[in-house]
């Protein structure tokens, strides 16, 4: 272990190790040896490149896709006391020549670029003066045409790069890349015997699970409102969908943004920034938001429609969770969304795309929808699906998943697998599944009287199944290979490698599922946060730090995570620092920040432990494993409850009078949200809310 690696590390970042894969990215890119990093979201990627750039000589250069990615970077950079800047359109031409100006002096270590920035005479005047010792390319999956987010402006690095003399490092990082879009980038980039280091693509502190339902809305309203106090987006595939999910929960009364590419560019910047800024804990958006966002306290990820591809869903559902804390990532299924997918490919532009390439894409993308409609309806461990596709090894299931914890059993269902097939069969192999499944069904649909399939023998054959029961079994079939389905653009079913005289004899079972009863450990959750190991004194100073943390961040206009980490508090408050020397100990705090920060929280904690005289902060070891014996001695903290009583304002209970009413309305109208209204009047969401009603401003 490099001794100079570790000092920078804990003098800046406030770390006392690395964590995975981090210090053989950093010692390579130190060695002078072009690298690829392929990261799961929220593994410290961006520390693999920023801690090298601090050791290097000169300047390094970061290519990043998006203005908000690279704001919040610099924003994170400068607080950590690391000279940083970046270059792109929010910033005026003067605004642009004078950074450049100060970063061809040396004044930054780390500027952030956007790939079309690199074409202009003004960038190429810049780089031909300055030391560029590292050209870091970030989101590099961009630069695959095979990668789900292909941008052509990413082809304009190569050029860049080989104009500049000497050569400098190149490294590339991704958190989601198959085999063929690594070896592009690779290839496109042309990296140079580069060090290729997987570090795994599992997040262990996410839960996935898919909900098979039609009543969506219902769904989203009761997690929405049973999580209250957590911070969540919701995914949707359309801007209508979006509309009417916001329009939904605007009228509940939930503290709720929305961001769309049909919004204004202001709109959708205030709309971020309410997100990021914990102005607003919850965002319905398309999967136009998120690339680039950095809010590490996002506890779920529901998508309302299912996505195209399993890398658009990795990394959109791995935008919870990014502290290391336990987070859900929800997707809710019904066979529209795959018509709602096929339709969305169907109209997919190729504008900047080869014509020679456009029917290779078009093949790919249905396949990968294939993927991802196997994912919606396995009977198998998510996790394990899931990391399959990118091609790790699994062993056993996760137990930490929807599957894993459903009770599968399994079912006698020959007859009618074979009812399935005998339809394929007179289908001739040239309908796709919404066809076979109406015959099955009998449905008294127009289409199946104009392909004439209610001649079909198998017509009916399946009426007393449901819809999904039957879209279930297909699934399966495909799976043991009875069935295929064909990887073109309209796909169809066909007979598979079994024929119908192999099931003469043989009986065919097919996994169904119950809810298995949770065990005490499940119901405490498989994976407990943090806070949870907090007793109610802990989670009282918890929540002080947090408020302190908003008051800086609101004065330094920074999103509060930028400040500390909610991991960084929770140390704090286990570790109760005493002064410098332990406060340098708390995970997170470096020195700079100690600088910037320390004292204010130091003192928050000191005067907070004066006014508790003796107390406990964290259980017991058996506390915290749920043994019978901790609990028998000590009641379990009870987060929800804690915040009814503790956070309840003064006043709460005073009786409502009719200028208080009008006042209420015109807040509203003006577009306060719940918890806004709820801090000027001194009372609690839920009354505000019960008011509102009442006036029916809200449903």
């Amino acid at each position: 272990m490099n001794k100079n690696t570790l000092e920078t590390l804990k003098k800046y970042f406030g770390y006392a190790s690395f964590r995975k894969g981090q210090e053989r990215i950093a010692n390579t890119i130190l060695s002078g040896r072009d690298a690829l990093a392929i990261m799961p979201t929220g593994a410290g990627k961006s520390i693999c490149y920023q801690l090298p750039a601090l050791m290097l000589p000169g300047i390094t250069i970061v290519v990043s896709p998006l203005i908000s990615l690279m704001q919040d970077q610099v924003k994170a950079l400068n607080a950590a006391g690391i000279r940083a800047a970046y270059i792109n359109s929010s910033l005026t031409e003067s605004q642009i020549s004078k950074a450049l100006n100060y970063a061809a002096q040396g004044a930054y270590k780390i500027v952030y670029v956007a790939p079309e920035r690199l074409e202009t005479w003004e960038f190429g005047q810049f780089a031909a003066r300055a030391e560029i010792s590292m050209v870091t390319v970030d989101e590099a999956h961009c630069i695959s045409q095979w990668g789900q987010d292909f941008r052509p402006s990413y082809l304009k690095i190569v050029d860049f790069v080989n104009r500049l003399e000497p050569r400098p490092i190149l490294s590339a990082f991704t958190a989601t890349a198959t085999e063929e879009v690594k070896e592009d980038i690779v290839c496109v980039l042309g990296l140079q015997n580069p060090e290729i280091v997987v570090t795994g693509f599992d997040r262990e502190n996410l839960y996935y699970r898919v909900e098979s339902i039609r009543k969506k809305d219902n769904f989203i309203i009761e997690y929405v409102e049973k999580h209250a106090e957590e911070s969540g987006i919701i995914y949707c595939a359309t801007r209508k969908n979006v509309d009417e999910v916001y329009e939904l929960l605007w009228k509940r009364g939930v503290p709720v943004a929305k961001y769309h590419a049909g919004m204004d560019t202001e709109a959708r910047k205030k709309s971020q920034e309410d997100f990021i800024y914990d102005r607003l804990p919850v965002i319905v958006a398309t999967n136009a938001f998120g690339m680039g966002i950095d809010k590490s306290n996002v506890r779920y990820v529901i998508h309302y429609n299912m996505p195209q591809s399993m890398e658009n869903y990795y990394q959109e559902a791995g935008r919870a969770g990014r502290d290391g804390e336990p987070s859900q990532c929800i997707l809710l299924f019904s066979a529209r969304d795959v018509m709602i997918d096929k339709f969305l490919l169907e109209h997919k532009d190729f504008s900047e795309v080869p014509p020679e390439d456009i029917e290779p894409i078009r093949q790919r993308d249905a396949r990968r929808l294939q993927i991802m409609e196997g994912y919606c309806q396995t009977t198998s461990c998510f996790r394990n699906y899931i990391l399959t596709y990118f091609g790790e090894k699994v062993t056993s299931p996760c137990d930490n998943c929807g599957n894993c914890h459903r009770e599968y059993h399994e079912v006698d269902m020959t007859a009618e697998v074979r009812a399935v097939l005998d339809c394929v069969s007179e289908t001739k192999g040239r309908y796709g599944q919404a066809v076979v499944v109406g015959t099955l069904l009998g449905a008294n649909r127009a289409r199946l009287k104009e392909l004439g399939t209610i001649h079909y023998k198998s017509y009916g054959s399946l009426k007393d199944l449901g819809e999904k029961e039957i879209k279930s079994l297909i699934h399966q079939m495909i799976v043991e290979g009875y069935l295929y389905q064909t990887d073109d653009q309209y796909s169809v079913l066909k007979i598979g490698n079994k024929t119908l005289a192999e099931l003469e004899n043989a009986t065919i079972l097919v996994k169904m599922y119950e809810e298995k009863e949770p065990s005490r450990r499940q119901q405490r959750g498989s994976r407990r946060r943090n806070t949870d190991m907090l007793t109610g004194e802990g989670f009282e100073l918890f929540e002080l730090l947090r408020g302190l943390r908003l008051e800086i961040a609101r004065e330094e206009a920074v999103p509060p995570y930028i400040i500390f980490s909610d991991k960084t508090l929770i140390d704090m408050c286990v570790k109760l620092p005493e002064d410098r020397g332990t406060m340098l100990d708390v995970s997170g705090v470096g020195q700079a920040k100690y600088e910037k920060y320390g004292q204010r929280f130091l003192t928050a904690i000191r005067e907070y432990r004066e006014k508790q005289g003796d107390m406990e902060i964290c259980e017991t070891a058996e506390e915290a494993a749920g043994l019978p014996e901790a609990e028998s001695q000590k009641g379990t903290f009870d987060r929800t409850e804690y915040n009814r009583v503790h956070n309840r304002p003064e006043g709460a209970s005073r009786t409502w009078d009719a200028a208080e009413d009008e006042e209420l309305k015109r807040e509203f109208g003006f577009g306060m949200t719940i918890s806004e209204i709820a801090r000027q009047h001194d009372r609690t969401y839920g009354a505000i809310r019960a008011r509102l009603k009442k006036q029916g401003l809200i449903e």
